[in-house]
C-alpha cells in the first residue's frame, strides 16, 4: 500500500486518514453577502465523500473590505455561521477533517466589488490601494482571530491562514509592497508581525486542541525566497503552528532567484528542522506519478487543485484502481457539471487557459 494512504497525526487537532487535502480552491460559487451556497456546499462535500483526508474551504474573507472575488465565502459575521455549521458538519460526518481558511485580499480587493478604496499595509499607486491606520492593522488582527472562532464555533477543526499569493498577509511580508515606519514595517521581523500577533490571539482564544496552519508562497509577488524561509522556520520553532502549506505553483520547480539555482525550490523547506509541525505541498501534482514523488521529496502530505476538479474521488480511485490515469484538459463542461461544479464555477475555469473544452 502506497504510503499516501498512510494516517497522519499532528500535535492538536484529529489525525488525517490519508495524506491527501483539497486545496483552498477560488469557485466563486458563494451567495454575494458571504453566505454559504448549496452549491459550495455540494461542490465541497463531494470532495470529502470522494477520499480527501483533509477538505479545506476556499478562502474565506475575514472583514467585508477584504473581498478577493465575487461568489466568495465570508467569515466576517455571525450570519455565516449557520451555512459554516452545516458544512464542517457533513465535511466530518464522511471522515475528512475540516478546515476553514481564513483570507484577506488587502489591496488586491476589487475597488467596483467592496465599493471603497482597497487597502495595503502601504499607499500602493498601482491599484490604487491607501495604506492602513496603525489602528485599522490592530482592527484586522482582531477579526483574523474572530474568524477562527466562528470557525471554531460552527465545528471545523481547524482554520489554515492564507499568507501567499500577495494577498493581505503576503503583502505585509513583502519589503516591495511594506513601507511602513511604525511596528508592523522596516525589518522582516516587524513585516510579519501581523502574523505572530493573529496566531497568538488564536492560541489564547480558541480550544488548545484546535488545528491552526498557514500558507505561504517563496516566490512572486514580491517575496524573496530568504524570508519566506525566515518565517518558515519561525512558525515551526514557535510551535503555534500545526502545519504549514508551501503554495509552490510547480512542487518539482527550481528557485527563480539565480542564486538559488541547483536545489528545488522544495527542498528549502524540507530542510527545516520542523518539530511537531507538518508539512504539506501544493503545485503541479497531477498525476498519480507525481503524487508519489511529491510525497517522497520529504512532505508529510499534499494538496491537489486542478486535480481535485476533475476527480472528485481522486484519492480513492488512486487506492482502488492500479491503473488509474486522471483526464487531462481541457476537458467538458459536462464533465466538470458531472464532478460537482456549477454553472459559476465552470465559468471561472473557462477563463484559465485551456482548462475546460468549448
Amino acid at each position: 500500500m502506497s504510503s499516501l494512504f498512510s494516517e497522519l497525526t499532528f500535535k492538536r487537532g484529529p489525525s488525517i486518514k490519508n495524506r491527501f487535502m483539497l486545496a483552498p480552491l477560488t469557485n466563486s460559487q458563494s451567495h454575494a453577502d458571504g453566505v454559504l451556497s448549496d452549491e459550495e456546499f455540494h461542490w465541497l462535500t463531494m470532495r470529502a465523500k470522494g477520499g480527501f483526508g483533509l477538505t479545506m474551504t476556499c478562502a474565506a474573507h475575514v472583514q467585508a473590505i477584504g473581498q478577493g472575488f465575487p461568489g466568495q465565502l465570508g467569515i466576517f459575521d455571525d450570519k455565516h455561521i449557520k451555512g459554516l455549521e452545516r458544512l464542517a458538519d457533513a465535511i466530518k460526518r464522511e471522515g475528512s477533517v475540516s478546515i476553514c481558511q481564513l483570507h484577506h485580499a488587502g489591496m488586491r480587493s476589487p475597488e467596483d466589488l467592496i465599493k471603497q478604496t482597497p487597502v495595503c499595509p502601504s499607499n500602493n499607486e498601482e491599484l490604487g490601494a491607501r495604506a492602513l491606520s496603525e489602528n485599522e492593522v490592530k482592527e484586522i488582527v482582531n477579526d483574523f482571530i474572530s474568524a477562527a472562532i466562528r470557525a471554531e464555533s460552527a465545528g471545523f477543526d481547524g482554520v489554515e491562514l492564507h499568507g501567499a499569493h500577495g494577498y493581505l498577509l503576503c503583502q505585509f511580508f513583502s519589503s516591495e509592497t511594506n513601507q511602513r515606519e511604525d511596528e508592523y514595517g522596516g525589518n522582516l521581523t516587524n513585516r510579519s508581525r501581523i502574523l505572530f500577533e493573529i496566531l497568538d490571539g488564536i492560541r489564547a482564544r480558541c480550544h488548545p486542541n484546535f488545528m491552526v496552519g498557514v500558507r505561504l508562497s517563496p516566490e512572486r509577488f514580491g517575496m524573496k525566497l530568504d524570508d519566506s524561509v525566515i518565517i518558515a522556520k519561525r512558525l515551526c520553532d514557535e510551535g503555534n503552528i500545526d502545519f504549514l502549506d508551501m503554495s509552490l505553483w510547480d512542487v518539482f520547480k527550481e528557485p527563480m532567484e539565480e542564486d538559488k539555482k541547483g536545489a528545488s525550490l522544495l527542498s528549502y523547506f524540507t530542510e527545516i528542522d520542523r518539530g511537531d509541525v507538518r508539512l504539506g505541498i501544493a503545485g503541479q501534482i497531477r498525476t498519480p506519478d507525481e503524487a508519489e514523488k511529491a510525497l517522497a521529496s520529504g512532505v508529510d502530505w499534499i494538496m491537489l487543485g486542478r486535480a481535485a476538479i476533475l476527480h472528485h474521488d481522486f484519492p480513492l480511485l488512486m487506492q482502488n484502481e492500479p491503473k488509474f490515469q486522471p483526464l487531462t484538459n481541457p476537458v467538458s463542461r459536462e464533465h466538470l457539471a458531472k464532478e460537482g461544479l456549477s454553472e459559476k464555477f465552470i465559468e471561472y475555469m473557462a477563463s484559465w487557459k485551456g482548462f475546460v473544452a468549448e
